[in-house]
């Protein structure tokens, strides 16, 4: 009897060290991994953030021409009371030259939400949603010209050549949707905004990141096999083209332009699939329909509509970063085509709002009601703002890039917030002015990268979407 004790003591012994190495050993690799884990630097692309992020997507909604925070966003009862005189200490020749007098907006500003917040009579069905807004009333601009403005407003440089914010977002992130984009413009059905593709553009990213152009105006291309080409030969041509692309690939280490134009035709194969879905509008329901006002009898209207209703599908699948543009480039005859109301501001702004209005309200209200807008960051943007003086001899407004509104909406916003402000007359940035980078600096912050990390080695520099500025606009986060 003492002999078999021992004898299960001895192997219980040795059991107990085997394990108890085993879970040392254990240990030790878990240990190990961990500190690589920690120390191993951020990876762009695999949907990795440097912090814990509040938005997964984003929605930016851009509408070109410079759309007037005097008549939309930002009420200046001294304005009201001091139309028609001179703006006191300053004579302002400004893009199209010299101004006039003082000019009130033509539309009363109503009180809207629980937050009491002031917002032109032109817009009452984005009205009801101000109390999910941050408006941001100190935005200033670099240029008071169209085409670099909206470079400005979407890349943070002047110039072209610069990665747009989504195709940052793009590198970023990486995609959350092998079948879809990662990147989505949807341009007006009028056309492209000034400056045309540059506002979307990789810049000196991949090609990958470039936005790509979809809209429910737009077809989506037919990839299918052409008539005539029997299943054989189609295997036989795509084995061929796929060895010369592997060879060209080990020829090239890294992504040349022709393997990121290759990855962007398998995308599209891909998209055979899901894009046709996507951009299918039949599906929606009467309600949702008629709540965008996609069948409505004005087409420019109900055009937008559709594409407001495209932006939800997209974002609903996975798309990272949809730009979603309201109005298109200038075409020589004022306020045709988008906000740019030189001459007749009250013509062109009852023309304009009642395109933007009811579309973008129903988008947001649809994200809100699909709960998407607790990980989603809606941003508006225009290039610049308008002068509180009429334009000499008109009745319309000029350039203005000294102050102007932009705001955020949904992912760690608060609602309901004002920040900053212009003067009493709108003309000045005055209470604490904000540039595009500040603006891109808590887009970023929102998605869960620190700006001053997110970069990317370019012609001799560590380029990045906020150039070598930009501070968190700590006061409109929740």
């Amino acid at each position: 009897m003492t002999d078999l004790l021992a004898t299960l003591t001895r192997r219980r012994l040795l059991g107990d060290i085997t394990t108890g190495l085993a879970g040392i050993g254990l240990a030790h690799l878990l240990g190990q991994s961990a500190a690589q884990a920690a120390t191993s630097p951020w990876q762009a692309g695999a949907g990795l953030t440097h912090f814990v992020p509040k938005a997964k997507r984003v929605l930016q909604i851009f509408c070109p021409g410079a759309a007037s925070h005097l008549d939309l966003w930002e009420h200046k009862p001294e304005l009201d009371k001091r139309s028609g005189q001179p703006l006191p200490g300053e004579t302002i020749v400004s893009f199209q030259g010299k101004n006039g007098n003082l000019m009130r907006s033509p539309w009363p500003f109503v009180q809207a939400g629980q937050s009491g917040k002031a917002i032109s009579s032109l817009l009452p069905h984005m009205a009801r949603h101000v109390d999910d807004i941050a408006f941001v009333h100190s935005m200033t601009s670099k240029t008071n010209t169209h085409g670099p403005g909206c470079v400005h407003m979407n890349t943070g440089n002047v110039a072209e050549g610069f990665p747009s914010a989504g195709a940052w977002v793009s590198y970023a992130l990486g995609s959350a949707n092998d079948n879809l984009p990662t990147y989505v413009a949807l341009p007006d059905v009028r056309g492209e905004p000034p400056n045309g593709k540059a506002n979307w553009s990789n810049g000196f990213l991949p090609a990958r990141h470039q936005a790509i152009v979809m809209g429910s105006h737009l077809p989506i291309r037919n990839l299918d096999v052409p008539r005539g080409i029997d299943p054989a030969t189609e295997r036989a041509t795509r084995a061929l083209v796929q060895q010369l692309n592997e060879q060209d690939a080990a020829r090239h280490p890294g992504e040349s332009e022709l393997q990121a134009r290759l990855a962007a035709y398998e995308l599209a194969g891909r998209m055979q699939a899901s894009a046709p879905e996507v951009s299918q509008l039949d599906g929606e329901t009467v309600a949702t329909h008629a709540l965008y006002g996609t069948g409505d009898s004005n087409e420019l209207k109900a055009a937008y509509a559709r594409n407001c209703l495209l932006a939800r599908r997209l974002l609903e699948r996975g798309v990272r970063y949809v730009n979603l543009y309201c109005a298109s480039r200038a075409s020589g005859v004022d306020g045709l085509l988008n906000w740019d109301a030189h001459r007749t501001l009250k013509a062109d702004y009852e023309r304009h709002a009642p395109i933007f209005d009811q579309p973008t309200a129903a988008l947001l209200t649809d994200l809100r009601q699909r709960g998407l807008l607790d990980d989603t960051l809606v941003l508006w943007t225009t290039e610049f703002g308008r002068m509180p003086t009429h334009q000499a001899g008109t009745s319309g407004r000029d350039h203005n890039p000294d102050g102007f509104t932009c705001w955020m909406m949904g992912a760690g916003v608060r609602g309901g917030t004002s920040f900053g402000a212009t003067d009493e007359f709108g003309r000045r940035a005055a209470i604490e002015p904000q540039t595009v980078w500040d603006f891109y600096a808590t887009v970023l912050h929102l998605l869960g990268f620190d700006h001053t990390k997110l970069t990317w080695y370019y012609n001799g520099l560590d380029r990045r979407l906020t150039n070598v500025h930009g501070r968190v606009i700590d006061q409109i986060l929740a």
